[in-house]
């Protein structure tokens, strides 16, 4: 495996890497012909006051937006090497819940270092600001928090964990209306994509590992793997808080109301990079291969989601791949797949959606990529 210095990254042909050239070609064409058109996402972010229309009240951004998104680019590793790139790959653009697999890395940080001594104890018995406080939040578990089963109950920086609920991102038709209610499960015995309890997730970290994420994150990943110092790591503009005596801004885990990662294709191939090698570069080991076979591994309640990575257990999401195949996803279809059993790594940015398609069939223009690439493959 080659590892990229942080000034310089080696480009192969693909046929040196065993890697069919006009597929490759094939591949890059059609995410340049498919970006995210403008009636799905505007290029002007300023413009946008607000998320979802069903947010109502809530709905308001609390959190900075880039200015403008950027159009198709992305990248293709192969046992570490540039195969293929395009568009523009350093420029810094929003990445959305892309941050969530990013609060997984984190997590792991701190797992690997003794600072969760398990992802099964309750997340009360480290953080004591409120937030898990009675029989149900207090018998939340890192683990609930890192499947998105944790059914928290609350308002965290204005936004109720209600104004999220019933989101039909990962579902199979069972998610109701968002202006509609659902009453709480027990933790652990429902699955559903909210971004207040990811956030809640976030300053759960931030108060048990005692500093800022972005700093966290920088030290002990982003700087040993040779990223730029581009990236960014946002919070909103009411996410201040106190940290025993010391102010620190709590980060969100996703750009739905602004905040969030900011960060350009080649700093996030790098991660994806890492993930393909176990947690390892270059003979340093940055995270334990245990955190990340544990991040990759179904949870019961839905087998298509990790630690906050997407699966493809069963071939689910896309069937041409590999089943050991997984990626961090963003809204545009911000994209880090890592395929392990081909030592592949793609960074999509921009990428269309079909909107006539079911919610779970959402990724199909990522599978018809994947196929593309992978029908090159010797």
């Amino acid at each position: 495996m080659y590892f990229p210095d942080a000034d310089e990254w080696e480009r192969r042909d693909p046929e040196a890497v065993g890697l069919d050239p006009d597929a490759v070609t094939a591949a890059v064409d059609y995410h340049k012909l498919n970006g995210t058109p403008r009636e799905q996402i505007d290029y002007d972010f300023a413009d946008h006051e607000t998320w979802d229309d069903a947010e109502g009240e809530h709905g308001q951004r609390i959190g900075p937006h880039p200015a403008r998104r950027g159009g198709p680019a992305g990248l293709v590793l192969k046992d570490g090497y540039r195969v293929a790139e395009w568009g523009d790959t350093r420029r810094v653009d929003q990445a959305f819940s892309v941050a969530k697999s990013f609060l997984s890395v984190v997590a792991g940080v701190a797992w690997d270092r003794g600072g969760i001594d398990s992802v099964d104890d309750p997340v009360r018995e480290y953080v004591d600001d409120g937030g898990f406080e009675g029989d149900h939040n207090g018998a939340i578990t890192w683990r609930h928090l890192l499947h998105q089963t944790s059914e928290w109950e609350g308002t965290l920086f204005g936004k109720p964990d209600a104004v999220d609920r019933n989101r039909a991102v990962g579902k199979d038709g069972e998610a109701l209306d968002k202006s509609e209610t659902r009453s709480l499960r027990e933790p652990g015995t429902f699955w559903e994509y909210n971004d207040v309890r990811i956030n809640r997730l976030s300053l759960a970290l931030l108060r048990t590992i005692g500093r800022p994420l972005p700093r966290v994150l920088a030290e002990h990943v982003m700087g040993p793997v040779g990223a730029t110092d581009t990236w960014e790591w946002h919070g909103y503009h009411n996410s201040t808080v106190d940290v025993d005596g010391t102010a620190m801004k709590s980060v969100s885990g996703g750009g739905h109301w602004g905040g969030g990662l900011w960060i350009s294709a080649r700093d996030l191939a790098r991660v994806g990079l890492l993930y393909l090698n176990g947690g390892e570069w270059d003979g340093n080991r940055l995270l334990s291969e245990a955190w990340v076979d544990a991040s990759t591994e179904p949870c019961e309640l839905n087998e298509s989601y990790g630690y906050l990575w997407w699966l493809n257990e069963g071939r689910t999401l896309w069937p041409s791949a590999p089943e050991s195949a997984y990626a961090a996803l963003g809204h545009g279809q911000n994209t880090v797949w890592v395929d392990p059993e081909h030592d592949l790594v793609a960074v999509l940015r921009w990428l269309r959606y079909d909107e006539d398609a079911e919610e779970t069939d959402a990724r199909t223009e990522q599978g018809r990529f994947y196929a593309k690439l992978l029908d090159g493959l010797d």
